[in-house]
C-alpha cells in the first residue's frame, strides 16, 4: 500500500496545483487531496466540476477566525451607507446579505472545524499575486491580497496546535515577488516561514524551459521543509538543468499544434473581422506598424501561423519573440483585447478559453471539463479567461511534486 500524504490547498482557483499533485507519479507514495479553499464563486464552480473532495468556499481569514464575521458585516454596512454608485451598492448588498446568512447558519464556524479536522502533511497555496505582479499595481503588503500570505502562517500555527505543523509547504507566486521592493517583501515572507519552523528553498522556473507547454511563464516556487533531513534529500533545484527541455522550432510548432485548433472554430465571436473591428483593418495595405499610430491592419501585422501576437493598448501589434505564447494573465478576463491572438486557416482570432486552459496543461476533454452554466445562466468566457491566467502550469507542479514524493 502506498504512503499517503494529506494535502490542503489554499487559494485553489480551478485546481491547477491540486491536479499537478494528483497526477504525480511514484510507486510507493501519493498525495491525498483532503480539502481545498477558494473564495471566487465562479472558480469554485469550475473546481467542483472536476474534483469531488471537500471544497471550502469562502474568505480564508473568516474561516480561520470566524469571530471576525460580525466585524466584516459592520464594515460592509458602513460601505453601503457611504457609496452612491448604484452598481457598487448592488454588489455590496449581495455580499452583505450572503454574509448575514452565513453568520446565522454558523457557516464559517463549521468550515473552521473542517479545515482543522485532519492532519495535513503538505500545505500548498498559490497565494494572490496581483499585489506583487508586474501586471498588477505592485503594492505588496499595502494591498489586502498581499496580506493574505499571513493567513498561511496563521493556518500553519492552528494546524500545529491541533495535529502538528505540515511536513511540507508548496507555495507559488510571480517571479517579481522575489525582487519586489528591492527584495524586502520576499525577505519578510521567507523570515515568517522560517520563524514558523521551515527550511526554505526557492527557484524561478519558466514553463517553456521545463515542460512541453508552449508558454513563456516565469514563476517563483517556494518549498518549505519542517525536517532538515527532508530538505537535504530535496535536490531538484540543484540539479534542475537535468530537467530542462531543448526544443527545435519544429518541436514548438508540434507543441502548439497539439493545443491550438488551426482549422476552424465554430463560434465566430473569437474572430477579428472587418465588420466587427473596422479600425483594426486599415484600408492602406502598406501601413507601417508604428507604436505611435492607432491605425492597425491585423492582416498585415499577423502573418505567421504557429505564432502568438498581442494587441497592445489598441495601438500596435506585437509578436511574441520567444515563439511561444506570452504569459497568460488574469487580465484576459477583463475584456478588451488582452487575450493572445493567432492566425488560423480561416482568419485571425483570439485564443478560446479551452486553449488558454490547455496552455496551462489542463487536459480539457480528457478528464477535465469547463462548466457551461452557473446559477442557471451561461458561464461567461471572462471568468474562464481569468481562471486560466490565475492558474499554474500543471507539468511544473507535477515535476516538483514527484521530487517531494521521491524523498518520502
Amino acid at each position: 500500500m502506498k504512503v499517503k500524504l494529506n494535502v490542503g490547498s489554499l487559494f485553489a482557483g480551478v485546481g491547477g496545483v491540486c491536479l499537478g499533485m494528483k497526477t504525480a507519479q511514484n510507486q510507493e507514495a501519493e498525495f491525498n487531496l483532503v480539502w481545498a479553499n477558494e473564495i471566487d464563486e465562479y472558480a469554485c464552480e469550475t473546481y467542483r466540476t472536476n474534483f469531488d473532495h471537500t471544497l471550502l468556499e469562502g474568505d480564508l481569514n473568516l474561516i480561520l477566525k470566524p469571530s471576525l464575521v460580525l466585524e466584516k458585516i459592520s464594515e460592509l454596512t458602513m460601505q453601503l451607507n457611504s457609496v452612491t454608485d448604484e452598481s457598487h451598492k448592488k454588489i455590496i448588498k449581495k455580499s452583505l446579505a450572503k454574509l448575514k446568512t452565513q453568520y446565522e447558519s454558523k457557516y464559517y464556524e463549521k468550515m473552521h472545524d473542517t479545515i482543522l479536522n485532519d492532519k495535513i502533511d503538505l500545505l500548498n497555496g498559490g497565494f494572490p499575486c496581483q499585489a506583487f505582479s508586474i501586471a498588477g499595481a505592485q503594492k505588496g503588503f499595502e494591498d489586502d491580497r498581499g496580506n493574505l500570505f499571513l493567513s498561511i502562517i496563521e493556518l500553519i500555527n492552528q494546524l500545529g496546535e491541533k495535529h502538528g505543523k505540515p511536513r511540507f509547504l508548496f507555495l507559488e507566486n510571480v517571479k517579481n515577488l522575489h525582487s519586489h521592493d528591492n527584495g524586502k517583501t520576499y525577505k519578510v515572507i521567507k523570515n515568517e516561514l522560517e520563524k514558523a519552523g521551515y527550511i526554505i528553498k526557492e527557484y524561478v522556473l519558466n514553463t517553456m524551459h521545463y515542460s512541453d507547454l508552449p508558454q513563456n511563464r516565469e514563476r517563483l516556487y517556494i518549498i518549505g521543509f519542517l525536517n532538515n533531513s527532508d530538505s537535504l534529500k530535496f535536490d531538484l533545484f540543484e540539479k534542475i538543468d537535468e530537467f530542462k527541455v531543448n526544443k527545435t522550432p519544429q518541436d514548438r510548432i508540434n507543441d502548439i499544434q497539439s493545443i491550438i485548433n488551426h482549422t476552424n472554430v465554430e463560434d465566430r465571436k473569437y474572430y477579428y473581422t472587418p465588420d466587427r473591428y473596422p479600425r483594426y483593418f486599415a484600408p492602406t495595405r502598406d501601413m507601417i506598424r508604428n507604436e505611435d499610430t492607432s491605425i492597425i491592419n491585423l492582416e498585415q501585422s499577423i502573418n505567421e501561423s504557429f505564432q502568438f501576437y498581442q494587441l497592445r493598448r489598441s495601438k500596435y501589434v506585437r509578436k511574441n519573440k520567444s515563439n511561444v505564447c506570452p504569459t497568460l494573465t488574469a487580465n484576459m478576463g477583463t475584456g478588451g483585447h488582452n487575450v493572445p491572438i493567432i492566425l488560423v486557416s480561416d482568419g485571425i482570432r483570439k485564443l478560446t478559453p479551452s486553449e488558454a486552459f490547455k496552455l496551462q496543461g489542463f487536459p480539457i476533454g480528457n478528464g477535465y471539463s469547463l462548466p457551461s452554466n452557473f446559477n442557471s445562466k451561461p458561464y461567461g468566457d471572462a471568468h474562464l479567461y481569468k481562471q486560466a491566467g490565475n492558474s499554474v502550469s500543471i507539468p511544473i507542479i507535477k515535476m516538483i511534486s514527484e521530487q517531494i514524493l521521491n524523498i518520502i
